[in-house]
């Protein structure tokens, strides 16, 4: 069995100077206060802290602290509180426990005492971690429900480690196939990667994944232990996850931002309409997808493909528009469709200014017809940045471009007014109101 850490194990600091009987006296004192306490948990909660302070004394005195029989009789007295504690419970959902930790306690005391076992102590051992081991499982999954992850993970694998000790010594766990303990071994590694032990969690997954435990959460948590080292491992094993379980919807989002966050665009646009198909209702798909195809259309424009231009731009106010179908007042979408006129206006103008020193009359007459196509596509934009305003009055960017194409339309009270709003927040002020409200 696997050497254990022994951090739950509580040491009483004792003042002055232990007699060479105290140990003996404490022990037996414990003992006999835990056997008082058994007769009646519920009236005998003065004999249960007896019995821990008596037991504490025991594992430290120099007459009993290297004893078998000293730490046997402390896993005994927290598994007595377990199983006082579970009755309990059947009784009074609400009860309180005793002690916290105490399947975890009591665990690590019977392992302290297995390398000081003599005669019939192992058997003792052997008997007092298999009543504990159902309640180091019971402990684990209460507090990963509180979201106490590493205390749950420390009970969930102290239950494994008493499987591998119970079954080399020819003893039942309560694990009794493969398949329970897999399924021990899931929880654990939740727990483990809950709780950012990241070192621990990775062998868990693996070996689940190795002995073909069929969830695809397995391929996600191994995705997330990989891929902060190795990004191309981590995307294997997630197409691995995809390619088994292409109806996992938490795997597709994965890949989704994995995509998203290496700028691999044109791969993406598929993955997030099957995740619209699985997810219609959810909003931020669309709004997502919009900006796939609002990044594809500037690209495009860069590049002189107009007629990509023009089927990405569409497909950008189409994914935009079917948020607003859903949400009408989604801030978001009704930005970025403000954007994406306001972009092709500023690509429309970077044109214009292109022509700006050419004075032929065919130059001017393109001049012209660029200027006031830039003024249309600035109008475009409009109504959808006055309704982000309204939700919103203090995002900056909204207010950036209302400032501008109030500028543009030769129309400075209310260019200025916005450009007044917007220095109340670079000076860290809120503005109290919309603007497009009053």
């Amino acid at each position: 069995m696997k050497k254990l850490v022994l951090g739950f194990l509580s040491l009483l600091l004792v003042a002055g100077t232990l007699t060479a009987q105290d140990g003996k006296k404490a022990l037996k004192k414990a003992i006999n206060a835990q056997r008082t306490y058994d007769l009646d948990p519920s009236k005998n909660g003065d004999k249960l802290e007896e019995a821990i302070a008596a037991i504490e004394t025991a594992t430290t005195a120099e007459d009993t602290k290297n004893t078998a029989k000293a730490w046997i009789t402390k896993g005994n007295i927290y598994a007595s509180i377990c199983s006082s504690h579970q009755l309990l419970s059947t009784l009074d959902p609400t009860a309180e426990k005793a002690v916290e930790n105490a399947a975890v306690i009591a665990f690590e005391a019977y392992t302290a005492a297995m390398p000081l076992a003599e005669k019939r102590d192992p058997k003792l051992i052997q008997k007092g971690i298999g009543e504990i081991q159902g309640h180091l499982v019971g402990e684990g999954a209460g507090y990963y429900e509180k979201k106490e992850y590493e205390t749950a993970y420390m009970a969930f694998q102290y239950a494994l480690d008493a499987h591998e000790y119970l079954k080399e010594n020819g003893k039942e766990s309560i694990f009794a196939d493969d398949a329970a303990v897999n399924d021990q071994m899931y929880y654990t590694g939740l727990a483990a990667l809950n709780a950012q032990k990241m070192v621990e969690a990775k062998p868990i997954f693996s070996a689940l994944k190795d002995a073909g435990f069929d969830k695809p959460a397995i391929y996600e948590a191994l995705y997330k232990l990989e891929v902060e080292n190795d990004r191309e491992a981590g995307l294997a094993i997630l197409e691995e996850g995809r390619t088994k379980f292409p109806d996992d919807v938490s795997l597709l989002f994965n890949e989704i931002n994995h995509y998203l966050a290496d700028g691999k665009l044109d791969a993406l646009t598929g993955k997030l309409q099957a995740a619209i198909d699985k997810e219609p209702d959810n909003i931020s798909l669309y709004t997502t997808l919009g900006s796939i195809y609002d990044n594809l259309y500037q690209k495009a424009l860069e590049e002189g493909k107009e007629d990509a231009a023009k089927t990405n731009f569409d497909n950008a106010y189409k994914a935009y528009n079917n948020a607003l179908e859903r949400d009408a007042k989604f801030f978001d979408a009704l930005y970025s469709i403000g954007a994406l006129y306001y972009n092709r206006a500023a690509a429309t103008t970077k044109e214009m200014n292109a022509l700006a020193d050419d004075y032929s009359k065919a130059g001017l007459k393109k001049y012209d017809e660029l200027r006031k196509l830039v003024l249309t596509q600035f109008d475009e934009a409009l109504p959808f940045f006055k309704q982000a305003e309204t939700l919103n009055p203090n995002d900056r960017n909204t207010l950036i471009a209302l400032k501008e194409i109030f500028a543009r339309k030769d129309d400075l009270p209310t260019s200025t007014e916005f450009k007044n709003r917007l220095d109340i927040l670079e000076a860290g002020g809120q503005n109290e109101a919309s603007y497009f409200n009053d």
